[in-house]
């Protein structure tokens, strides 16, 4: 296990002024016995309604034990709905256009020039010992021999140094067990890029050793971690972040025999065949390869029986089984270390898995709920014993996480940032998306925003590409659906008369918070700093 040693990137403008005012006042209470340990748990591509509480059917009974013992939150929303921006949002605090990484092709590739401290590295300013372990996909390897850690002392990657993925320091599946990487990529060889062709998203019962698997590897370090190398003298930030459930579905047999295809219900389909004046579509006229890619995979779901297409959802189900078994080592392991008595954990997936929903579209890459909305558990001993065991409805995001987590670690928030403290009073009208499109073979896609309230969903775009897009915002299309009568969001309401004033509402409220969150960030220049965003 190896020890990385950190270099403090040096940012500049009004995020350094802030840092560095804020660490003088904080000197001194790094290693507050007060601070609770910050467990965070992460999937990748898990929808919202595959944990128990919202899911009678799935095996998740640790990340249920979290709920009972916690908060759900039931309507929260990434910020993105692929991993790159996604994750970085979360980490950085900020939207993904404020960042400039919009799709999995972008990236913060210039250490002394990033917005905001990333969630790690606030935790390691805060005194914590930070180990992360798994995914986290900065995408800040371009061009950089070293790509830095961004705050984590102890680091594991189950993937290979050549992946891009590699973080200075780090320990690598691909340095340390090659052979069990190769047969991993030998099992997974005709799953096709993503592991995301018909092949990835049919799957199989995985014929290798669960420790084989990537998160299997990544599970035991994180474990041989827990056994030898937590400090006695900090407070932990424990990160464990999976690559699964997202395809391929190669499950280990132990938890595909779990359920019972008998069992597994249907995935609801439109009543229309093709998708019509949405933003999906207009990504799709733009990138014709994600549209190939998609007929491919609907052509082969069309002639499948009703079994066969149950046993993707089933394969997919026992992928979040699987992680949530490991989730239960690591927090049994942290239990023995007393390291649960004083702790905040928390849940959550980057985005969502479409799952065969509008006519057999998988993966991501739209604004509909199966794509946006994540679970999301806050729990632990740190809660509030009246806030234990219930499902808030509230609005709620990821960029939310940085400013929960940085109370909890007693630093000062930064004003800058558009989220709020989850425990706190404040909250959002409702939960802000964005999406420019698949970011790949393709020309970048003109904006679509989505703005969501627990009843209603609004989404505007602009159909063709980002390039001369400004000259065209008169040809603004929009989608406009009830979720409360409409969930699955086949019926688009957008241009009905009766429905105007919900939609010229929704409209301000998206303008006006999107207005808020650019006037504080990610620059903000003025004689006193930070402090006229405070009062």
């Amino acid at each position: 296990m190896k020890k990385i040693e950190r270099s403090n990137a040096s940012m500049k403008g009004s995020e350094q002024l802030f840092i560095s005012v804020r660490r003088s006042q904080e000197r001194g209470s790094h290693l507050s016995q007060h601070k609770p340990n910050i467990i965070f748990l992460m999937t990748d591509q898990q929808r919202w309604d595959c944990i128990g509480t919202f899911n009678e059917h799935i095996h998740t009974p640790n990340l249920d034990r979290l709920a009972e013992e916690g908060i759900t939150y039931q309507n929260a929303v990434c910020q993105s709905p692929m991993c790159a921006p996604s994750r970085s949002s979360m980490m950085m605090g900020y939207y993904p256009s404020q960042l400039g990484v919009r799709t999995n092709y972008g990236g913060l590739f210039e250490e002394d020039k990033l917005p905001s401290e990333p969630l790690p590295e606030l935790m390691h300013r805060a005194g914590y010992q930070t180990a992360g372990f798994g995914k986290t996909h900065w995408n800040h390897s371009d061009g950089v021999e070293e790509p830095s850690s961004r705050g984590f002392e102890v680091r594991s990657i189950g993937l290979s140094r050549e992946s891009g993925h590699y973080e200075q320091g780090a320990t690598m599946m691909g340095d340390s067990h090659p052979e069990d990487l190769k047969a991993y990529h030998e099992e997974t060889k005709d799953f096709g890029g993503g592991e995301e062709n018909s092949n990835g998203y049919t799957g199989m019962t995985s014929q290798i050793r669960m420790n084989q698997h990537r998160d299997g590897w990544v599970a035991d370090q994180a474990l041989q971690f827990l056994e030898e190398g937590v400090d006695s003298d900090r407070p932990l930030f424990f990160y464990l972040s999976f690559l699964k459930p997202h395809a391929g579905f190669n499950v280990p047999k132990e938890f595909e025999d779990l359920y019972n295809i008998k069992d597994i219900p249907d995935i609801p389909q439109p009543p229309w065949a093709e998708e019509e004046n949405t933003h999906l579509a207009a990504a799709d006229k733009l990138n014709t390869h994600s549209r190939e890619s998609y007929l491919d995979k609907r052509k082969v779901w069309e002639q499948r029986s009703p079994e066969e297409r149950r046993r993707t959802t089933l394969r997919y189900w026992a992928n979040c089984t699987w992680l949530d078994h490991y989730f239960g080592l690591a927090l049994d392991k942290l239990k023995q270390l007393g390291r649960l008595e004083h702790a905040l954990i928390v849940f959550v997936s980057d985005h969502g898995e479409m799952l065969s929903e509008r006519q057999y579209r998988f993966t991501k890459y739209n604004l509909y709920d199966s794509s946006v909305r994540v679970p999301l558990i806050l729990s632990g001993t740190y809660l509030p014993e009246q806030k234990r065991g219930t499902v808030d409805q509230e609005p709620a995001e990821l960029v939310d996480l940085v400013p929960t987590l940085t109370r909890a670690a007693g630093l000062s928030a930064n004003p800058m940032l558009p989220g709020v403290d989850l425990l706190g009073d404040i909250r959002h009208r409702g939960t802000f998306c964005e999406f420019h499109g698949k970011g790949v073979t393709a020309p970048h896609s003109a904006p679509a925003y989505m703005w969501r309230t627990a009843e209603w969903k609004l989404i505007l775009y602009i159909e063709g590409s980002a390039a001369q897009a400004a000259s065209r915002v008169h040809e603004t299309k929009g989608e406009l659906y009830h979720l409360s009568t409409d969930p699955h969001e086949w019926t688009n309401l957008y241009d009905q008369e009766q429905h105007a004033a919900i939609r010229e509402q929704l409209k301000t409220e998206l303008l006006m918070h999107l207005a808020v969150s650019w006037a504080k960030g990610p620059f903000f220049y003025d004689r006193e700093g930070t402090k006229p965003l405070e009062t």
